[in-house]
């Protein structure tokens, strides 16, 4: 009984969502046409690349040169080969190789800090753009998270036809990808795990009851929608997102339960987390078996955790760093250093969408970056303490990227 009165709990909440007062739709969230299923199957990367480039050009055609350059080159998937005396494979031309994977609603401009640590370390890289993503918000209307799926697939295919060991590495969404995708794939042989999404909030079950009275009401397709005012990450956001990441989420837990993960794995989260449950994270974690897993989480309390859990496998990090204005990490803080142009401390983007658009003051105080400005994750508590940004860097990038080569020399 109490799950049926949650169901209906939940509709009407959809319901009321849909009669409320949202911004005017704009062609950005109609679908483009050219980003919903993934086509890239029979492509050489290089050719999937320039495709890739290609159609985000075609969506974007009406800006400048300078700026559409810009938009092309942070959502566009692209690849790294190592350096000449890089260690060669065994009958084939590398001998370690990963494939990154960006988050829901997110581009490869979020893995290129991680693609360069990997290049840096012998790794050829291999970074693709998910369907529905990189072009417009609308894009993501109709993609059901099984183009993912075959994104991901297709990498993980090129990226072992060139080097003798495969990697995955997921952000959010990539992350729950790439745990799929190794889950029947033996050719994985090691994780990289950044915010991972393995839980998200039940209510996404119902994002796409919309379905019965949208087509009267476009907006009631969206949960937000936004000004987009950031050029690689969608602010708006389609309740079909939520929908397609609580399914994925369902189908990788439901193949957990069914086998067990023997291969090193590496992970990063944020306890403060509010986009994704990172104690999903710290089970997981838990139930890996490779005696070189390890995994970094960032805490306002260490405390919660005693001497014990995850035995050696867990690194805590501090997140609270008063003289910085952080109250602690965040879902969006863990895969850029505090140099990126864009995000980073002296970044040209703030997220401050949380306060649009019912406090219009608040947000654009928020966009004018005021010294006096907290940052941190979007809890109630950090939101209760003054002006909020939401993180969007890694205050500890530097110790991360250290931990990370520590897991990597471990490996077998």
């Amino acid at each position: 009984m109490n799950r049926f009165n949650n169901v209906l709990l939940g509709i009407s909440l959809l319901l009321l969502q849909a009669c409320a007062a949202t911004p005017p739709l704009e062609a950005r969230h109609q679908a483009s046409g050219l980003n919903t299923q993934f086509n890239g199957d029979q492509l050489a990367f290089a050719d999937y690349v320039a495709s890739s480039r290609a159609m985000i050009a075609k969506t974007h055609a009406g800006l400048n040169p300078t700026e559409a350059e810009k938009v092309i080159d942070g959502n566009a998937p692209f690849e790294l080969k190592p350096a000449a005396n890089c260690p060669e494979g065994h009958g084939k031309p590398y001998r370690r190789g990963v494939l990154l994977t960006h988050g829901l609603t997110d581009s490869p401009y979020f893995m290129r800090y991680l693609a360069s640590f990997f290049h840096e370390n012998c790794f050829r890289v291999m970074v693709i753009l998910l369907p529905g993503h990189g072009t417009q918000p609308g894009d993501l209307l109709d993609v059901t998270w099984e183009e993912w799926a075959k994104a991901e697939a297709y990498g993980t295919d090129k990226l072992a036809a060139e080097v003798d060991e495969v990697y995955l590495a997921g952000f959010s969404t990539g992350g729950a990808l790439s745990v799929y995708q190794s889950l029947r794939d033996n050719r994985v042989r090691g994780l990289f795990l950044f915010s991972p999404a393995f839980k998200v909030s039940p209510m996404a079950a119902l994002a796409n009851l919309h379905k019965i009275y949208s087509w009267a009401s476009p907006s009631a397709k969206w949960l937000d929608v936004m000004p987009d005012k950031d050029i690689y990450k969608y602010e708006s956001f389609p309740k079909n997102a939520a929908a397609q990441i609580y399914a994925l989420t369902q189908e990788v837990g439901s193949q957990l339960r069914e086998h067990e993960v023997n291969i090193p794995v590496f992970a990063a989260a944020s306890q403060d987390d509010t986009s994704v449950y990172s104690s999903a994270t710290l089970e997981f974690m838990a139930r890996t078996r490779h005696p070189s897993s390890r995994m970094v989480l960032y805490t306002t309390d260490a405390k919660k955790f005693p001497p014990g859990i995850l035995a050696e496998k867990l690194e805590l990090v501090n997140s609270v760093l008063p003289e910085q204005k952080i109250l602690s990490s965040a879902h969006t803080a863990i895969v850029l250093p505090p140099e990126d142009m864009h995000y980073g401390v002296a970044g040209n983007y703030s997220n401050c969408i949380h306060y649009y658009p019912d406090e219009m003051g608040k947000y654009d105080a928020c966009n004018n970056k005021p010294k006096e400005d907290l940052q941190g994750e979007l809890t109630k508590e950090n939101l209760k303490m003054g002006t909020l940004r939401r993180l969007m860097y890694n205050p500890n990038f530097a110790a991360l990227k250290i931990s990370m080569k520590k897991f990597i020399d471990s490996l077998p």
